[in-house]
């Protein structure tokens, strides 16, 4: 393979995984960030281009310069709490930045792209296993925002065609094993990260909002996904897509829950080191339970994750926490 991909949101914490496993897949990534919350150092399989999604201008010529087969689009913002308190910011970045990257690819005839969305587009869960058949009902504008693109991809694909695939993930984790990149966000709002500084004392006590959920120990479950097992997925379903002419949504989880208390404990057990912690209360619209069905991602792409057990995720950003210490 030889083939160009832009990579929108490429300098960030998921994107730039993307951007390493498309080059080991014989890709060429150019990513395209504005770098307010990227990083440059993340930056290091290909080309960066510098501009924001919202213009038009600088996307057409970006495209121009390198002639990309596929996009992967992973800018947007994606903190819900932020997402509460500046809707317009959200809906502005996420739906506007969208359309317009997706009307720069019409103009570029770039027919493939490859969309980050969020198990945030199902809401409040109705079962505890959430398959993609799951009703989607945002809470909160950021899963709003993503549901709507996912209607825009949707819309894109009767009138123009439009080749998608909409990656619903849960809980990204973890770190490069190769210590090349990894997560870094400001603020920081993940619950690995937290525990790891807790534990290194290079950050706050850990917080756990709720210990009265309807759990086997009162804390919430989610299920959490390696970021490279997210790469490679996103891999698998472009090199699907230049292939076959369709859409994909598929959730990307493990299938597997792990309460907080859960996570706390084994931070400690790998680390070695205590996690200074205490309880608050529930955060408004956290559902007791948020684990995938991976079914379909299995059975369509052949996929499964294979770094995602908790003590492999701990590990990996325990070493990356450790480098930038």
């Amino acid at each position: 393979m030889s083939e160009t991909v832009l990579v929108t949101g490429g300098a960030g914490y998921v994107g730039s995984h993307a951007c390493k496993a498309l080059a080991a897949a014989g890709y060429r990534p150019v990513v395209y960030d504005s770098l307010e919350r990227g990083h440059r150092w993340a930056v290091k399989w290909g080309p960066l281009e510098t501009g924001d999604i919202l213009d038009a201008d600088a996307l057409k010529q970006a495209m121009a310069r390198h002639k990309p087969a596929a996009v992967m689009h992973f800018a947007a913002y994606a903190f819900v709490g932020e997402s509460v308190a500046a809707p317009g910011l959200y809906y502005r970045n996420n739906v506007m930045g969208t359309l317009t990257l997706l009307e720069a690819m019409r103009d570029a005839g770039i027919g493939t792209v490859v969309f980050s969305s969020t198990c945030a587009t199902y809401g409040v869960p109705l079962t505890p296993l959430l398959g993609e058949d799951h009703p989607q009902a945002p809470i909160n504008p950021y899963g709003a925002t993503k549901l709507m693109v996912e209607r825009i991809l949707a819309d894109y694909r009767t009138a123009y065609g439009l080749r998608y695939a909409a990656l619903r993930y849960f809980n990204a984790a973890g770190a490069d094993p190769d210590g090349e990149i990894g997560e870094v966000h400001d603020p920081e709002t993940h619950l690995i990260p937290l525990a790891l500084r807790a534990a290194r004392g290079t950050g706050d006590p850990l917080t756990i909002f709720g210990d009265d959920y309807d759990t086997d120990d009162g804390t919430c479950i989610r299920d959490y996904i390696h970021v490279c097992d997210l790469a490679d997925a996103h891999v698998r379903s472009l090199a699907r897509l230049l292939e076959h002419d369709e859409t994909l949504a598929l959730n990307l989880g493990t299938g597997t829950g792990v309460s907080v208390r859960q996570l706390v404990d084994a931070v400690e057990t790998v680390t070695g080191r205590a996690v200074p912690h205490s309880f608050g209360p529930r955060r408004p619209g956290d559902p007791p339970v948020l684990v995938a069905s991976n079914a379909k991602a299995t059975a369509t792409l052949g996929w499964a994750p294979g770094l995602s057990d908790i003590e492999t995720i701990i590990r990996t950003a325990d070493a990356w926490e450790a480098g930038r210490a």
